[in-house]
């Protein structure tokens, strides 16, 4: 499948590189398919130990939107999910599930967060996933500036 969309211009997925998401995702309900687009180098060329990488829409080309693993950077995260509100994505293991949190980098990037509180859940077997509340009591907005700033100082030291 062909796209161009406004961050990475015209690309070509693979239908096995989509991701379904039967309820769409908050706030996009009509957004059900998506890839991920890993940039799996930092600005300074080295390889990036925190892999951002991008949800991209394949049902709207110029929507993608900025995703990171939360364990890379909070291992501790590991949030407790309703299995009743979870939709059929099918059945979920360790070895199958995938889990990205929305990255946000506002003008003043040290306020840089992540949403800890609405992940996207991801059935790497049936590349089916949502997006849902997790009942834990964890940030909306959790400051993450300072752990990679220490992280990158750590790594050039």
């Amino acid at each position: 499948m062909k796209v161009n969309t406004r961050l990475f211009g015209e690309i070509d997925i693979a239908d096995e590189k989509i991701i379904e998401f039967p309820d769409g995702i908050i706030g996009f309900p009509d957004m059900n398919k998506f890839t991920l687009i890993y940039d799996s180098e930092g600005s300074d060329g080295k390889e990036n130990k925190t892999a951002l990488m991008y949800l991209q829409s394949m049902d709207e080309p110029q929507f993608a939107m900025p995703v990171v693993m939360p364990d890379d950077i909070f291992p501790e995260y590991n949030p407790t999910i309703n299995d009743d509100l979870l939709p059929d994505i099918g059945k979920l293991t360790p070895m199958n599930t995938y889990c990205l949190v929305t990255i946000s980098v506002p003008k003043d990037v040290k306020k840089m967060t992540v949403n800890l509180k609405a992940p996207f859940i991801i059935n790497t077997d049936t590349l089916k996933g949502c997006q849902l509340m997790v009942e834990d009591d964890v940030q909306v907005k959790a400051p993450i500036y300072d752990i990679l700033a220490a992280r990158k100082a750590g790594k050039e030291a």
